[in-house]
């Protein structure tokens, strides 16, 4: 009888962790689009035909979609987990592609990513972590709401940082949450026992049907560092790219995963 593919179990994440990350991630970000230039704003970026002011507007859109679901009565109850979250982006890409172009006509960039921090910091200081908040695609408890933007914020902060050529700093918690995060999303996606994803010192997942590992070195394994295991997750880079560029090494019959990434686009 073939191995049952197991779910992985959900994360638990610290919640005043992960409140200090967002917090510092966001420090980072402000101060990076604080020194842009008007030039540096009509620069393209990697998110097809997006400048760094669409991309300014989108961060901003991003923080403040937890003001925004704030300012809504509470559901009763959490509708979606933080597995769901990161492939329930690409349907809406049309509606956020309009958001995001509409306010970034409509705004300075600056001043909108500066109101929309000041707005966040006021809703969500006092408020607590098991606060379900409308969201979309489904309602989240805050705690859980602020780890997606964690990766927001460190995605989007690289996107910044490889358009501007603006050394972005990476919180250490804020990184290791993104990272946790994208790992665990692939495990659900391709769930198994195959193959080992390393990502030190941040994640180890398993995932891929077929025979299970259970002691000693597993026969396919996968690694990579944080940053590229986030690039590769979220289609910034390329499998071929990576492993061409030695940042993954794969080794094993089953080691190639290119069929399941990107986990969020």
């Amino acid at each position: 009888m073939p191995p049952v593919a197991r779910k992985p179990r959900p994360r638990q994440y610290d919640p005043k962790k992960t409140r200090a990350a967002v917090t510092v991630q966001l420090g980072h970000v402000r101060d990076a689009v604080r020194g842009l230039t008007p030039e540096q704003f009509a620069l393209p970026t990697r998110l097809g035909d997006w400048t760094v002011r669409e991309l300014v507007a989108h961060l901003s859109m991003a923080l403040g979609a937890v003001a925004r679901g704030m300012a809504q009565p509470a559901p009763p109850q959490p509708e979606a987990t933080l597995l769901e979250w990161p492939s329930a982006s690409a349907p809406l890409a049309a509606s956020v592609d309009e958001r995001t172009r509409a306010l970034a006509a409509a705004h300075d960039p600056v001043e909108l990513l500066e109101r929309t921090a000041a707005e966040f910091a006021e809703r969500v200081g006092a408020e607590r972590d098991d606060r379900v908040v409308a969201a979309v695609p489904g309602a989240l408890r805050l705690s859980d709401f602020l780890v997606t933007r964690c990766l927001e914020l460190v995605v989007h902060g690289d996107d910044l940082a490889a358009a501007t050529g603006r050394e972005i700093p990476f919180d250490r918690q804020a990184l290791a949450t993104t990272t946790r995060l994208l790992a665990d999303a692939l495990a659900a996606r391709a769930p198994g026992g195959s193959v080992e994803v390393r990502v030190p010192p941040f994640a180890v997942v398993q995932c891929v049907e077929g025979p299970r590992h259970t002691r000693g070195t597993p026969p396919n394994v996968v690694e990579t560092d944080p940053l590229t295991w986030i690039r590769l997750a979220t289609g910034r880079t390329t499998w071929a790219e990576a492993v061409a560029a030695a940042r993954v090494s794969a080794s094993g019959e089953r080691a190639d995963i290119a069929g399941y990434l990107p986990v969020m686009s």
